[in-house]
């Protein structure tokens, strides 16, 4: 098992968020290890309108604009937490979300936001954990990378602004794709 590096996520997030296609996030919870390879993901930068980060660091973005490889969660609609990976360069908000997984070893409801959170046990309790060792008890596994004609580049979805930005990727056939809601 190879982790990947802090400087896998300290390059462009567009980069980032089609590179994480094929990779393991992992979580250990106890003595159980849970595992899934992330199918889809979406992109979002300081600069972008739809972006948490738009409008400047505050207490709940603080985590966006720490070192790459940092775990930034939030919480919506009073029920579902979204992970996000910390990209690019510190003191610059910019993150992937990470919209779905196949899980691995049994692991099954991940094909959403919310869902991958909720059965991977990734909560406000995660956010700000270092992504580069396994001490946070989270992290990504490097995989084999996935082939560009197995990856499909569209607009993110579940947004209100900046909504034909095609900067959402996931893996072409994929079962595991989510349904275009955040749970």
């Amino acid at each position: 098992m190879t982790i990947l590096p802090r400087d896998f996520y300290a390059r462009d997030t567009l980069i980032v968020a089609r590179e994480l296609l094929g990779q393991v996030l992992s979580r250990s919870i106890g003595k159980v290890i849970l595992k899934g390879h992330i199918v889809e993901t979406e992109a979002y930068t300081q600069e972008d309108p739809a972006s948490h980060a738009f409008r400047g660091c505050t207490p709940r973005t603080k985590a966006m604009f720490q070192r790459p490889g940092t775990v930034y969660v939030y919480f919506i609609y009073g029920m579902y937490h979204c992970l996000n990976i910390v990209s690019d360069r510190e003191n610059y908000g910019s993150a992937v979300l990470i919209r779905a997984l196949e899980g691995l070893n049994g692991l099954s409801g991940t094909n959403g936001p919310g869902k991958l959170c909720r059965a991977m046990g990734i909560d406000l309790h995660c956010n700000g954990r270092d992504l580069t060792s396994q001490e946070g008890n989270i992290w990504v596994e490097r995989a084999a990378p996935v082939l560009p004609g197995n990856v499909v580049q569209t607009t993110r979805v579940g947004i209100r602004r900046a909504t034909n930005y095609p900067w959402r990727f996931y893996m072409r056939d994929s079962k595991f794709v989510s349904t275009f809601s955040v749970s």
